[in-house]
């Protein structure tokens, strides 16, 4: 019998909570989907998938919220699909921004990394929060949504998969149960369960480096900013990081020395030692600071080579497993789950948009694992040269790592080789869904076809929007409501040839496609773009949304010529196809690419 623990754990600063353990399911009757897995990665999975209208299980063998700091680092890109599942909010209420970070050798300072920023994006590029808080956020957006049961300490010891459905066998403090689903999505973490039941292995590279990551409380007069010390002097050799955390808590991370097991590591007399030599070093000698919580863990730079084993998904460290610099781990994780949760949604929906082709499913499906891996491989490439600097993991490795961190003293030239290559969006430039004959090519600006679309502020919006106080970025009329749906943004007189006849016929047609597409059941949401206070645009009768961009910033930033352009976003901010001049056979080719309908 399952028996999570059932006291809270110890934290100084994070107030845990123990959830009831969920009852037997009175009758476990097929669901659509059940995640696995209650942590960032399954629960943005999970309320991605309810924004489709998808009912959804939701288990986690524990009973209460992640140990220890763990993700602390949220990025723009993460916020933004924070953003888009309702939490984004309460993060930047209690997150510490940040934009740069700062490399020291020998005591001397050899450079400073500037994450780029402008006063047009809505979220700072980094956001320091404890992993505990985001889960918490994120519980409290799922005990608002009916379509998603969550079900607290339910463990899962065996599945059986006939090549149409899973099922699961689920151990409980109650007793065991069988739940079978149509898909499974395994968001169970580094020890993934279900990958080792499905014997599945990960490809990739284990680094012999081992870290500790200590969470202290200290009073330290220092700005929110990314610290690394390189062959410290009382760490010869290796490497150490600070970051600061809400509630007056630092991160330290700080490289063993060869042959020191993680026991002997964690033993408080070395935990005190160390951290005093630390602060020390810093100009903080005698500084009081009390533990919170503290790990070993390794670099590791591995990847399933594809994320679906027949009617099961696997998304976050059950599916890879990345080094943490660059702040790749939780970051990479909620970018697959964005993209898994719109494409299994819809093709668990059953639309008639994709009930009329059966095999698309597959098709779009398949789109996720060769994006994620993709974008997982890309990782690991640039990872590799970080954790290879931080960690050198050869003779000859250490010896050009010394040779750059000598050189740095003196030299700027060697200096840029110290950045640590910070996560970022993986770009779908090759991805299946987009479009194969829209003007992509003719763009000199805005973000390219597979490229999240950025951000950017608006002076006042008007439209179905949740939230309309701050409805003034362009990614906020496709949050809310509007959630997971496509977006179709219209600029400037778009539709039709440069020259249109009175009256634009080719407007009604791209109303008309528009519509044609919503009674398929698929959910496409028109934006335009008004450069004035009237709110009044070309083509404003078409639109669900109008955006007023009064300063017209947006058309030089997304590449309009004379003003015009069209955009066409996948339910996952992403670009799709974008247009210089757009017509409805035009729009109705690219849903068609987007949807793996051909």
């Amino acid at each position: 019998m399952h028996l999570p623990a059932a006291q809270p754990r110890r934290s100084i600063y994070y107030p845990y909570q123990v959830f009831d353990a969920a009852p037997l399911p009175a009758c476990a009757s097929v669901v659509p989907a059940l995640v696995v897995g209650a942590g960032p990665i399954g629960l943005v999975t999970a309320l991605g998938l309810a924004q489709q209208g998808v009912r959804c299980v939701l288990i986690e063998a524990e009973r209460q919220v992640s140990e220890g700091s763990r993700a602390i680092v949220f990025t723009r890109r993460s916020m933004e699909i924070l953003q888009q599942v309702g939490v984004a909010k309460a993060v930047v209420a209690k997150a510490l921004p940040w934009r740069f970070g700062n490399s020291f050798y020998r005591g001397q300072q050899v450079f400073r990394m500037e994450a780029p920023h402008s006063d047009d994006e809505r979220f700072a590029p980094m956001n320091n929060l404890q992993q505990q808080f985001v889960e918490q956020y994120l519980l409290e957006a799922v005990a608002r949504q009916p379509l998603i049961e969550l079900r607290w300490g339910h463990k899962v010891t065996a599945l059986l998969h006939n090549g149409v459905e899973v099922t699961l066998r689920i151990d409980t403090p109650q007793g065991e149960y069988s739940q079978t689903a149509t898909w499974v999505v395994a968001a169970d973490g580094a020890r993934s369960t279900l990958r080792q039941l499905c014997g599945l292995k990960l490809e990739g590279a284990a680094y012999e480096g081992r870290f500790v990551i200590a969470d202290i409380r200290v009073d330290l007069p220092l700005p929110t900013e990314r610290l690394a010390y390189f062959d410290p002097p009382w760490n010869p050799g290796n490497t150490v990081l600070m970051h600061r955390e809400p509630e007056g808590l630092w991160r330290v991370d700080y490289q063993l020395p060869p042959g020191e097991s993680p026991e002997q590591a964690l033993q408080p007399d070395s935990l005190q030692a160390r951290i005093d030599a630390q602060l020390a070093m810093i100009g903080h000698a005698g500084a009081a600071w009390e533990l919170d919580w503290c790990s070993v863990y390794s670099a590791r730079a591995l990847t399933l080579p594809d994320y679906l084993h027949g009617h099961i998904a696997f998304v976050g460290d059950a599916a890879h497993l990345l080094p943490i610099f660059g702040v790749r781990g939780a970051n990479t994780g909620l970018q697959d789950a964005q993209n898994l949760a719109w494409k299994l949604g819809l093709a668990l929906r059953g639309t008639a948009a994709l009930a009329a082709a059966p095999q698309a499913s597959g098709g779009l499906l398949g789109s996720y694992s060769h994006e994620r891996v993709a974008a997982a491989r890309e990782i690991i490439d640039e990872a590799g040269k970080s954790t290879r600097f931080m960690t050198p993991p050869t003779p000859g490795f250490k010896l050009l790592r010394d040779a750059v961190l000598s050189l740095s003293l003196t030299q700027d030239f060697v200096r840029p080789l110290y950045h640590w290559r910070t996560s970022r969006p993986h770009a779908y430039a090759d991805s299946p869904l987009n479009a194969a004959d829209d003007d992509n090519a003719q763009f000199s600006a805005g973000p390219p076809a597979g490229s999240p679309l950025p951000n950017l502020r608006l002076d006042a919006a008007d439209g179905a929007l949740a939230d309309p106080d701050s409805a003034d970025y362009l990614l906020d009329a496709l949050c809310g409501a509007a959630g997971g749906s496509f977006g179709l943004l219209l600029l400037g007189d778009c539709a039709g040839p440069a020259d249109p006849a009175p009256g634009n016929p080719a407007l009604a047609e791209l109303r008309a496609c528009v519509q044609r597409w919503r009674e398929r059941g698929l959910r496409l949401q028109v934006l335009t773009v008004s450069q004035g206070v009237t709110k009044s645009t070309g083509q404003s009768h078409v639109a669900d949304c109008v955006l007023v961009d009064s300063l017209g910033r947006l058309p030089g930033h997304l590449g309009a010529v004379d003003g015009c352009a069209a955009y066409l976003l996948r339910p996952d901010q992403h670009v799709c196809a974008r247009w210089l001049r757009l017509d409805a056979q035009r729009l109705d080719a690219a849903l068609v690419r987007a949807l793996a309908l051909i």
